[in-house]
């Protein structure tokens, strides 16, 4: 047989190589909201680092949208600007100069059909000169509220209806809305232009490397699967703690709250990751499928007030710094009932789970940044020690660490050198950037390169989002009727009510 000596060939290279990222066929990315916090820190970043990686076509499209009046150039300089700034992998002057041939900028307003017009000719132009091929995704880094103007301008304009083999589809971020209705319409107006299979809704958290590990840890190996249920597992808690406090967001912040904030969509995504059943594969439906079931089976506790805690953090001292209250916070309400600490006790009505409490926090201005997914296990009976040997033993627990420090924590008894037999608590550690000498990529790479790809298991769908609404819609409501949360210092764990919740069960929150 004839072995292909060309340039390009390299053995290496071959369809059963699984060393091979899959790279993006001929497409463009256009950004509405280009001059914002996120293209500016992620977006821009993520395509320059997928381009660096070799993951984007050479003839790669990014254009930018917004009411600035910039010309193409400026435009590329504000991208060079944050690529420097921003980017994970090292610059790359040949890099840059293929993605800059790439780059476009169209000036105007969302209601302005003129714009828009531009926008499609710009489009039309990149097809035919970088060989985009009609393959475009709108990434709406705007506010909720823009999205009905957005989106019909891209079916007026023609832009959301490909030709032929030609894709285009629309990635939003949250809020997925701010309560059950509010989701609803969203979904609604969205679906309306776009097919459901080519709306992207962005969780960043999905896409860093240490959730994707909870599926590899769990059904890749014996060791835990036949633990992961109720005959051994005591409770879970699930923890997305930050250090600092609301600052420049107080105005998109009120009225949201640590529970629409970051419980709605990322903790009870990370819940469902850890408490569903093994799908039949890791294509997007069964994977939605089987989170899908255990939102579905998750239940509220009767009992609100005992098991659910909310609280606003306090001015005061952290970290050698004197920090401001959130109710001090340069354009804050200062009556707000805002909550920036939120917990409740979950419990989800399946066989596996039956009996086995999910503790899920959040909050801000907290002891330290840490986002972790507990699993503490019953403790072994003891009858073969005496009360004194195990007295500092605590309860065996795996902990997956999603930020920082990306990595697992397996915590277990084992005996204290010496010539009596006394247990305490000892680790073991495994962190990503201990084993593996590639630094993992940023969320935002992956996720923009799954939506380039059509690939989209790591996206949540609308019926994920409406579920996680009913679940937190009850608590909302209630939370509504009881007036100002409680303080608590900064740089603690929260309020003393989120501990007398747990005490209230026997349990006391991890101290990360």
């Amino acid at each position: 047989m004839p072995v292909d000596i060309t340039p390009d060939f390299n053995p290496l290279r071959a369809p059963t190589d699984r060393r091979l990222n899959r790279i993006a066929g001929p497409s463009g990315l256009i950004i509405f909201g280009v001059t914002g916090d996120l293209s500016r820190k992620k977006l821009m970043p993520a395509v320059y680092d997928l381009a660096n990686r070799g993951l984007l076509p050479p003839g790669f499209a990014l254009v930018g949208f917004a009411r600035r009046d910039w010309e193409d150039q400026d435009f590329e300089k504000v991208v060079y600007d944050a690529v420097k700034q921003y980017s994970r992998t090292p610059f790359d002057d040949d890099v840059w100069r293929q993605l800059a041939q790439g780059i476009r900028f169209v000036s105007g307003t969302f209601d302005d059909d003129a714009a828009f017009e531009e926008l499609a000719k710009t489009i039309h132009e990149l097809d035919a000169h970088r060989g985009t091929m009609g393959n475009h995704a709108f990434y709406l880094s705007i506010p909720p509220k823009s999205f009905p103007v957005v989106t019909e301008q891209l079916r007026r304009s023609g832009l959301a209806a490909p030709k032929d083999d030609q894709w285009r589809r629309v990635v939003i971020e949250k809020p997925f809305g701010s309560d059950l209705a509010t989701a609803r319409a969203l979904n609604d107006v969205v679906e309306s232009v776009f097919p459901a299979d080519s709306v992207f809704r962005i969780d960043h958290y999905l896409g860093k490397e240490t959730v994707q590990n909870i599926l590899a840890l769990r059904f890749a190996n014996q060791l835990y699967e036949p633990i992961w249920n109720s005959n051994y597992v005591d409770h879970v808690q699930i923890t997305m703690a930050e250090d600092i406090g609301v600052g420049g967001r107080a105005g998109y912040y009120d009225g949201i709250g640590a529970a629409r904030d970051v419980i709605q969509n990322h903790l009870l995504q990370l819940l469902a990751l850890t408490a569903m059943e093994e799908p039949v594969s890791f294509d997007a439906k069964d994977l939605r499928a089987e989170k899908e079931k255990v939102l579905s089976a998750v239940r509220i506790p009767e009992d609100l007030a005992n098991f659910t805690a909310r609280g606003q953090y306090s001015g005061g001292w952290q970290g050698g710094e004197k920090v401001l209250g959130f109710l001090e916070e340069d354009g804050m309400n200062p009556e707000s009932l805002t909550e920036t600490y939120a917990a409740m006790r979950l419990s989800i009505d399946t066989r596996r789970w039956s009996g086995v409490p999910f503790y899920l926090r959040a909050g801000k201005r907290l002891g330290r940044r840490v986002t972790e997914i507990a699993v503490v296990f019953k403790r072994a009976p003891q009858y073969l020690f005496e009360a004194s040997q195990t007295e500092t033993l605590g309860q065996n627990a795996l902990v997956i660490r999603v930020q920082p420090d990306e990595g697992v924590t397996i915590r277990f008894g084992s005996k204290v050198p010496g010539a009596g037999m006394q247990v305490r608590d000892v680790t073991m550690d495994f962190g990503y950037g201990h084993a593996f000498t590639e630094a993992s990529p940023e969320a935002y790479e992956r996720l923009i390169l799954d939506v380039l790809l059509g690939d989209p298991p790591l996206f949540p769908r609308h019926e994920e989002v409406e579920l996680s609404w009913k679940i937190l819609d009850p608590i909302e409501e209630f939370w509504a009727t009881q007036g100002q949360p409680e303080q608590y210092r900064p740089g603690t764990w929260g309020p003393e009510s989120a501990d007398a919740m747990m005490a209230r069960e026997g349990r006391v929150w991890r101290r990360p």
